[in-house]
C-alpha cells in the first residue's frame, strides 16, 4: 500500500509539472515572442483558460502527502518553511499580474505586471527544480526526524547543506529552461503569425541548451549522490531513461520538421518520464538524510496507518478521475 501511495504522489507531482510547466514556460519566453501588447495578450489568450486549474495538481498534491506520509510533510513543510514561502508569494504574483494587467488602459502599468509575470514565472521554476535537487541530494535530517536548513550556506553540498547549493541551482537552472522550452513549444502550437514563429525560434535553441544541461546535471547527480545509481543493473532502471532518450529525439524531429503539437507532447513525455526516473531511482525514500541514512524518512516509516490509506485511496480515486475528467473537458473546448 504505501509503494502504492509512493507512486501515485509521483505521479500527481508529474501531472502537475506537465500541466503547470507549461504556463509557467509561457510566462517565462512571453516577453521574447510577443512584442505587443496584442500579441502578449495572445500569449496570456493561449493559458488562460487552463493556468489557474493546473494549480489544482500542487495543492493536491500536498494534501495527498499529508494523508500518505505525514511524518514526510511535517518535516520538509518545517524544514524547507521559507523556500515554501517564496513559493507561494511567486503564485500570488503570477496570478495578479495575469488578472489585474488589463485593468489600466496604460502602457506602463501592463508592461509592469508583464515583467512581473515574466519574472515571477521564471523565479518559480528555479525554486521548484532547486527543491526537487534538495530531495535528490539529501536535507540534514538528524534523530528528532526533522532538520532546518537555512536558505544558503556556503553553496556546497556537504552533510549540512543549505537550501540553495551550487547543486540544486544547477538544477533549478535545468528545470527552468526545461520548463521554458516546454512552454515555447506550447505558445508555438497554440498560435500562429510572428508569435508562432519567434516561440519555434526560441524552442529550436532551448532544446539543445535542455539536453545538454541535462547530461550535466546527471553527471552531478552522480557526484552528490552515487548511491542513488545503485540499481544501474535492474532492467526496469533503465525504462524511464530510455523514454527520456526516445522523447528527446522525437521532440527534435517533430520540432525542426514544422510538426508542433507532436513537438508539445514529446515534450510532456520527456517531462514525465525524467520524474518517473526520479521517483525510481529514489524509491522508497522520501527525505534522504545526509547526516545519517538510517534517519531518512521513507515510504514505510513515515506513511500512515493502513487503514487510512486505504480510506484515502477511496477517496483519491473518484476525485483524480473528476480532476481529469475537467482537464479534458478544458482543452477540448479550447483546442
Amino acid at each position: 500500500m504505501q509503494t502504492a501511495w509512493f507512486a501515485l504522489i509521483a505521479l500527481m507531482l508529474t501531472t502537475y509539472a506537465v500541466l503547470d510547466g507549461f504556463d509557467f514556460g509561457a510566462g517565462m519566453i512571453h516577453l521574447l515572442v510577443a512584442r505587443t501588447d496584442e500579441e502578449r495578450r495572445t500569449v496570456f489568450a493561449a493559458i488562460g483558460p487552463v493556468w489557474d486549474a493546473n494549480e489544482v495538481w500542487l495543492v493536491a498534491s500536498g494534501g495527498v502527502l499529508v494523508l500518505a506520509f505525514p511524518r514526510a510533510y511535517a518535516a520538509a513543510f518545517s524544514g524547507f518553511y521559507l523556500p515554501l514561502m517564496m513559493v507561494l508569494w511567486l503564485l500570488i504574483l503570477r496570478g495578479v499580474s495575469i488578472h489585474v494587467r488589463s485593468h489600466l488602459d496604460n502602457p506602463l502599468w501592463r508592461s509592469l505586471w508583464d515583467v512581473v509575470f515574466a519574472g515571477s514565472s521564471a523565479v518559480l521554476g528555479v525554486v521548484l527544480g532547486a527543491s526537487v535537487g534538495n530531495v535528490i541530494r539529501g536535507v540534514p535530517l538528524d534523530v528528532t526526524g526533522y532538520f532546518d536548513a537555512p536558505l544558503f550556506t556556503n553553496f556546497r553540498a556537504g552533510a549540512q547543506p543549505g537550501a540553495l547549493d551550487w547543486y540544486t541551482l544547477l538544477v533549478g537552472a535545468f528545470a527552468a529552461l526545461a520548463l521554458a522550452n516546454h512552454g515555447a513549444l506550447y505558445v508555438a502550437w497554440k498560435t500562429s503569425g510572428a508569435v508562432n514563429a519567434r516561440s519555434v525560434r526560441l524552442a529550436k535553441r532551448l532544446s539543445i541548451a535542455v539536453t545538454a544541461l541535462g547530461g550535466v546535471v546527471t553527471f552531478a547527480t552522480g557526484t552528490v549522490a552515487p548511491a542513488l545509481f545503485r540499481d544501474l543493473a535492474r532492467p526496469s532502471f533503465w525504462a524511464p531513461p530510455l523514454g527520456i532518450v526516445a522523447a528527446t529525439v522525437a521532440l527534435f524531429v517533430f520540432l525542426w520538421r514544422g510538426r508542433e503539437l507532436p513537438a508539445f507532447l514529446a515534450s510532456c513525455a520527456a517531462l514525465a518520464a525524467t520524474l518517473a526516473s526520479t521517483a525510481l531511482i529514489l524509491y522508497p525514500t522520501i527525505l534522504r538524510s545526509t547526516v545519517d541514512p538510517v534517519f531518512s524518512l521513507d515510504a514505510f516509516n513515515a506513511s500512515a496507518g493502513r487503514t487510512s490509506l486505504l480510506a484515502g485511496l477511496t477517496m483519491w480515486v473518484p476525485a483524480v478521475t473528476l480532476a481529469i475528467g475537467y482537464v479534458v473537458f478544458v482543452f477540448r473546448m479550447h483546442r
